[in-house]
């Protein structure tokens, strides 16, 4: 029984530019295993590898955007979608897995529905090197993309220190270790795989999220990890946070088809757009439940999607 899902942001990995990636050090270990604290200082220099990766994602920020890739507008008239592309798209997007919890690609079938049935308490935490000043900002983007969810799905998502479930890490390449210490506290069975990913992220990753099934369904979310390099420049940042707080709602998969859309690889979208806003609509209404199988939703999907696009 899989107890996790993964869903790693490779999509930028075919822009970086081709220069050999420095190795990164062995991670320090941390002075004791237990998550990180919010409020924890910065502690750290970062490490040359650390400071390497820094620079090498303000080129490729500066790169995309010169393409006119990570748009911030949310879509506009040259990207109209139809109600049988959003039912296509959520199909794809919602029922399908992008990657195993090896990061591998996950096979081409189509599974369960997955969501949050509960009250989605997030968090902010942070290795020991990410700057102070970097934090501030930090939590206040994850606090606005939280009321954003919240708004879009219309299911209970706010920001909380109080037995939080859903939690958004920012951390360098030196802080592994404690990235493992904080999801072994959030699912102390997570299989070895999932750490051995997070303990040995290549540059190509920069950020993913891996949610947890509760006690009584898989498929009925009930705790999640979203972790995002620390070293990316703010929009690469706030990009993160959108896609894998948004995967980590239950949205999971990519497709090519998808626009406009942070769901797709081609980086053409930074933030979540009105088209995903639909998306996250359609799979947070009562009328769709966690487990249900694809042809089981189909016609609900239907009845759904003509409503939202006022064709009903």
């Amino acid at each position: 029984m899989r107890t996790g899902l993964l869903a790693a942001c490779f999509a930028l990995a075919a822009c970086l530019p081709a220069t050999q990636a420095p190795t990164p050090p062995a991670p320090a270990q941390p002075t004791a295993l237990r998550p990180p604290s919010a409020a924890q200082p910065a502690t750290q220099q970062p490490s040359a590898y650390s400071q390497s990766l820094a620079q090498r994602y303000a080129r490729l920020e500066q790169h995309l955007q010169s393409q006119g890739l990570l748009r911030t507008d949310g879509g506009g008239p040259d990207t109209v979608f139809t109600d049988t592309d959003v039912l296509r798209n959520f199909e794809r997007i919602a029922f399908y897995d992008e990657h195993t919890v090896s990061g591998a690609r996950a096979a081409n079938r189509p599974g369960a529905l997955r969501k949050w049935t509960g009250p989605v308490r997030v968090s902010t935490s942070f290795g020991s090197t990410v700057p102070e000043a970097q934090r501030a900002s930090d939590r206040a983007m994850v606090a606005g993309f939280t009321q954003r969810l919240a708004r879009v799905t219309g299911h209970p998502i706010s920001m909380s220190a109080n037995a939080p479930n859903f939690h958004v890490f920012f951390m360098t390449a030196d802080d592994t270790r404690e990235a493992q210490a904080l999801l072994r506290s959030v699912s102390p069975n997570v299989n070895s795989a999932t750490l051995s990913l997070i303990a040995n992220l290549p540059p190509s990753i920069y950020c993913l999220v891996t949610a947890f099934g509760s006690n009584d369904s898989r498929y009925s979310y009930s705790r999640a990890v979203a972790f995002v390099r620390a070293e990316q420049p703010e929009l690469m940042r706030r990009s993160c946070v959108h896609e894998e707080m948004a995967q980590g709602m239950g949205l999971a998969n990519d497709s090519p088809r998808a626009r406009p859309s942070i769901f797709n690889d081609d980086d053409e979208f930074a933030l979540l757009t009105t088209h995903d806003e639909l998306l996250l609509g359609l799979l947070y209404d009562p009328a769709l439940r966690p487990g249900m199988g694809i042809d089981e939703a189909r016609p609900i999907l239907r009845r759904l999607t003509a409503r939202a696009m006022g064709n009903s």
